[in-house]
């Protein structure tokens, strides 16, 4: 708005998942900037941190942690099927993701790790 032009660069395509209609139409027609506490509010941030730098490694190390391949499963299909996917098609990945991930080492090292209490110990030929 500030200068003279509509929001581009896709915005038609991910603002839509993020807010409500008419929140993104008031901050659009106004070009106001909001701040991290309000963003958070609204829903385009995850979360707020007095220490964002060590909030994001604490939450890199944790996903981390997790089976790679489960989390790569995870992604894919958040990727593939989060906005205006056909449902039978996004019902069909996810059950693909979950047949290929059972059984698999990782898997079953998650299942002994969580069952002994202990920490996975992961592999990642990747």
């Amino acid at each position: 708005m500030k200068w003279g032009l509509v929001p581009d660069m896709g915005i038609t395509q991910t603002l839509p998942g993020l807010l409500a209609a008419d929140v993104a139409k008031e901050l659009t027609f106004t070009g106001r900037i909001l701040s991290g506490a309000e963003a958070h509010e609204v829903g385009l941030v995850t979360g707020i941190a007095d220490d964002p730098l060590a909030r994001a490694l604490t939450l890199a190390h944790e996903i981390a942690a997790k089976s790679p391949h489960a989390v790569r499963a995870a992604k894919r299909l958040y990727d593939e099927t989060w906005s205006g996917a056909d449902p039978a098609a996004a019902l069909l990945l996810e059950s693909t993701l979950q047949v290929e991930l059972m059984g698999s080492p990782n898997q079953l090292e998650a299942v002994r790790a969580g069952m002994s209490g202990r920490e996975p110990r992961f592999a990642d030929p990747e």
